[in-house]
């Protein structure tokens, strides 16, 4: 057994409907596997140590910092980033809609976060039969941080898609 063979692995992702087969170093974080190996710079890396949300994606529909994640470890996973928000048939997401709308970014760099977040979300109120009171959405929606400090315009916006 050569050296690359213990600590590479072929790993499969599903990212925003395409198929990627990859030779992965087994240290590279989903993070890395997206942005520098498959070109998909939505996802950002702020802090590298899960606590800003700028990397956040969706994971098996689940909204999880992927800075944190190794890609090893997601064989096989439907992965969804900001990219592959929009429509099959190219219009934004509601969600991308709402934030031009209400003015809920400013500088940008948290809103893929933000947005891949707030679909997540959606999805856990749904299940969990929860009321989107703005109180509810703005704590759910806590560990994405904003330096400009759109949060209220943020939740403004994710609440118009819920009524």
């Amino acid at each position: 057994m050569d050296g690359q063979e213990a600590t590479h692995s072929q790993v499969t992702l599903h990212v925003n409907g395409e198929r990627h087969a990859l030779d992965l170093d087994h240290r590279t974080t989903l993070l890395d596997a997206l942005r520098e190996r498959l070109d998909l710079t939505g996802a950002k890396k702020g802090c590298d140590h899960g606590q800003c949300g700028a990397c956040t994606v969706l994971v098996d529909g689940r909204r999880l910092n992927s800075c944190l994640l190794l890609a090893v470890a997601h064989d096989g996973a439907q992965v969804t980033t900001v990219e592959g928000l929009a429509g099959e048939d190219g219009r934004p997401h509601p969600l991308q809609e709402a934030f031009v709308a209400r003015d809920a970014l400013q500088c940008g760099f948290c809103t893929p976060g933000q947005l891949c977040s707030a679909v997540g979300m959606l999805a856990e109120l749904a299940a969990d039969g929860a009321e989107a009171t703005r109180e509810a959405v703005a704590e759910r929606l806590s560990g994405n941080l904003c330096r400009c400090g759109a949060y209220p315009r943020i939740v403004d916006a994710v609440r118009d898609v819920i009524t």
